[in-house]
């Protein structure tokens, strides 16, 4: 019999926090409804219930996924353009065991969504509204004068993305070889590969202060 509505809007939340704990522990490889029901205590019938097929636990899974990386705690945005930009990169990365675990698992589930066009689809839309929130920013530090008057935002942040997730992968597989004092290191050189030199390193007019006057700003502010 399946729960009454007000016990399913209980029992669903319930379920997310087991999806979540089975995704932290054991990854997309290991997400099954068995594995589910059996961290929940409950049959694999009761669990059909709320996902009816292992595809449409992997989809609510995947929405979880998101709204926890959307609702982690941020970094303060320090200023308009670029250190905005630098901050909203470091919370991508794999700086922390828990930035370290998210990005794991959102790795672990680009093998499902390749093969399957409907995830696919959605993946290609996250990756569509990560650029997005970072292109005002970047707008704005073209206005400002910290990057070169004919910089397209569009495609820097398409430019900026990718950098950034190859460096996580690169990060996950090799944490001993990038610790979070490289991955800083890297993020601020590329940045700096992106701004007018004059600007950067404190010219005439230059404001706000260069990338690395900033790098600090951040510690102690997740």
């Amino acid at each position: 019999m399946p729960p009454a509505p007000g016990d399913r809007d209980a029992r669903r939340e319930d379920v997310s926090e087991t999806v979540f704990q089975v995704l932290a522990d054991k990854g997309f490889g290991g997400l099954t409804l068995r594995a589910v029901a059996a961290a929940m205590g409950v049959s694999t019938g009761m669990l059909m219930h709320y996902f009816p097929t292992k595809r449409a636990l992997i989809t609510h899974a995947l929405d979880l996924l998101e709204k926890r990386t959307a609702e982690r705690p941020r970094r303060a945005r320090p200023a308009a353009g670029l250190a905005t930009v630098r901050a909203m990169l470091l919370d991508i990365l794999p700086l922390t065991p828990s930035d370290t675990a998210r990005n794991r698992i959102w790795v672990g589930s680009w093998d499902l969504s390749l093969a399957d066009d409907d995830l696919a689809a959605d993946q290609a839309g996250r990756y569509t509204r990560l650029r997005s929130t970072l292109r005002p920013h970047l707008e704005a530090a073209r206005d400002l004068g910290e990057l070169p008057g004919d910089t397209d935002p569009e495609q820097l942040a398409a430019t900026v993305v990718a950098f950034t997730h190859g460096l996580v992968v690169q990060a996950l597989f090799d944490p001993a070889r990038f610790p979070e004092e490289t991955q800083t290191a890297m993020l601020d050189d590329f940045l700096a590969s992106t701004a007018r030199p004059d600007r950067l390193h404190g010219g005439p007019g230059s404001h706000p202060p260069g990338l690395r006057d900033v790098r600090t700003t951040e510690h102690g502010q997740n």
